[in-house]
């Protein structure tokens, strides 16, 4: 009895560890389980929380709605101007070369050659040697720093400047006035066609009138606009080595000769406006002389005139006394 109640007791304690640890390792492996879901789905969330799908924003708007004025300002500032940007550009060039006439053909077959023109050319010949050539040159805007640089290399240059003045908004302020003003006449031209009284059609007569002048200046500040800005403008002069008036020559020191050329010239310039300032006193100085001469016969005959009584008295005063 004894040992079959031991043996009782030690078998229904081995069941009852076996079926302990069944149910520990069931619920081993259930928590690794759950773990793991939850673990999955808390993984999915934060993704879906920081990278939201394309075209999505959470609740309260999130950081997609915040940035989208940021992006649209960012468009705005790097968006360019409608119709680009307007500048004129101009410059003026002073070389000194050592042909003249070479010079100039060169220049304007860069001009033309860019697409370009010579809007003006002035040669001016200093003596048989030496002349001097002042050109103003139209190139286009993109081939303007080629040009530049081929002209400036044609010789040594003497001097360079350039500029260049954004006139975008006055551009931009015009094409806006010249569609108002368009419009403007067209409205008074619908009231010509609906007027009926003569008094009517002859005020909107004036006004059309006055409004399409306005719209012709317009339109003519837009052309110079554009031919300025489209076109640009190089000032060139061309002048030859040891030219007379050159640099050179002016820092040379003067010798005794051209002092004394320098004093006879002065002495020779004095002496002519001594000549002409007597030339235009002489009718003056003239009057004046026969005006003395005049005054003093006149003053010799009044004289005169005074002393004749007094020399017949005296012999009259001695006659008497002897017949006395």
């Amino acid at each position: 009895m004894d040992v079959e109640s031991k043996s009782g007791r030690s078998f229904v304690r081995a069941r009852a560890a076996l079926v302990a640890g069944s149910l520990g390792l069931l619920l081993a492996v259930g928590g690794c389980g759950a773990s793991g879901d939850s673990m999955d789905s808390g993984a999915k969330a934060a993704d879906g929380k920081a990278a939201p799908r394309e075209g999505f924003t959470d609740g309260d708007g999130g950081a997609a709605a915040s940035a989208a004025p940021e992006e649209q300002a960012a468009g705005k500032k790097a968006a360019p101007k409608p119709g680009g940007t307007h500048v004129i550009r101009t410059a003026t060039l002073s070389v000194e070369v050592k042909s003249v006439p070479k010079a100039v053909a060169a220049a304007r077959g860069a001009a033309e050659g860019a697409g370009g023109l010579v809007a003006s050319e002035n040669t001016e010949r200093l003596d048989d040697t030496y002349e001097t050539s002042h050109l103003v040159l139209r190139v286009p805007q993109e081939r303007f720093q080629e040009v530049l640089r081929e002209l400036a290399g044609s010789g040594k240059l003497l001097s360079r400047t350039s500029n260049a003045k954004d006139v975008t908004d006055q551009v931009v302020d015009v094409e806006s006035r010249i569609s108002t003003q368009r419009a403007s006449v067209a409205r008074v031209r619908e009231l010509m066609d609906q007027a009926e009284k003569i008094s009517d059609v002859v005020a909107l007569e004036g006004e059309l009138s006055s409004r399409q002048s306005d719209l012709e200046s317009l339109l003519a500040q837009q052309a110079s606009l554009k031919d300025r800005t489209s076109l640009a403008t190089i000032t060139l002069d061309l002048t030859p080595p040891d030219a007379p008036g050159d640099d050179g020559s002016k820092d040379e020191d003067p010798g005794f000769l051209d002092a004394l050329g320098g004093g006879w010239d002065a002495f020779v310039t004095m002496l002519r406006w001594i000549a002409v300032a007597f030339g235009a006193a002489f009718p003056f100085l003239l009057t004046a002389a026969l005006a003395v001469v005049v005054w003093r016969v006149l003053r010799k005959r009044k004289a005169a005139r005074r002393a004749a009584p007094a020399v017949t008295a005296a012999p009259a005063g001695k006659d008497g006394a002897s017949a006395s």
